[in-house]
C-alpha cells in the first residue's frame, strides 16, 4: 500500500493557504491546511508529513515556539520545516528559524518555483525514506524465515542422526514440512 505524501501548511491567514495550496498543486503532495500552531501540532499527532510550510509570524503561538515543540517530539523531530515570512528580511529572524530547526527561510514575496523544488525534494526524500523502510522490514522478515527453516533443517538432521526408526524420520519430515509453510513445529 502506497501512502501519499503531505505537507503541512501553517499559516493565521486563510488567503495564504490558499495561495500556498494553489503552488503546491500538481506536485505528489497532499495539502493539510491549519490556521494556528495549536492546530498544526494537533494535526502532527494524527498524520505524518513530508515537509512543514510554516508561517513565522501568527498570533498566540508563533511560528518559532510551534516549531520548537515540533523538534522536541520523537515522532516529528524529523519532519522538515520550511519558515515563510513577510517579515523583512531580518537576518535575526532567520537565525531563530535555523535555531529552533528549520531547513529553510523563505521571505515574502518568494519565488513560487523555488518552493515547489524545495517541496519537491522533501517528498521525493519522504518517499524513498518510506521504501527503505518497508524494503529493511522485508530484509528482517525474510532474515527470520531463513533463520525458522535453518533451526528446522538443524532439528530433522538432528533427529535423523540420533534415531533412525520411522518415528524419527516422520517427525523429521513434519518438521520440514511444517517449517515450508511457515509453521513453527
Amino acid at each position: 500500500m502506497t501512502q501519499t505524501a503531505k505537507a503541512l501548511l501553517v499559516d493565521d491567514r486563510r488567503e495564504n493557504l490558499m495561495a500556498l495550496e494553489a503552488i503546491l498543486q500538481g506536485l505528489p503532495v497532499q495539502s493539510v491546511a491549519v490556521e494556528s500552531g495549536e492546530a498544526a501540532l494537533k494535526q502532527l499527532l494524527v498524520d505524518d508529513f513530508a515537509v512543514i510550510l510554516l508561517d513565522a509570524q501568527m498570533p498566540d503561538m508563533d511560528g518559532f515556539e510551534t516549531a520548537t515543540h515540533i523538534k522536541r517530539r520523537e515522532r516529528t523531530r524529523h519532519v522538515p520545516i520550511i519558515f515563510l515570512t513577510a517579515a523583512d528580511k531580518d537576518a535575526q529572524l532567520a537565525l531563530r528559524g535555523y535555531a529552533v530547526g528549520a531547513v529553510d527561510y523563505l521571505t515574502k514575496p518568494f519565488d513560487p518555483w523555488v518552493l515547489r523544488a524545495k517541496v519537491s525534494v522533501f517528498v521525493e526524500l519522504w518517499v524513498k525514506t518510506r521504501q527503505l523502510a518497508a524494503q529493511s522490514d522485508l530484509v528482517r522478515e525474510r532474515d527470520t524465515q531463513w533463520r525458522l527453516l535453518t533451526d528446522a533443517v538443524d532439528e530433522a538432521t538432528g533427529l535423523l542422526r540420533g534415531d533412525d526408526s520411522p518415528e524419527a524420520r516422520d517427525r523429521a519430515v513434519d518438521i520440514l514440512e511444517q517449517a515450508r509453510w511457515g509453521n513453527t513445529p
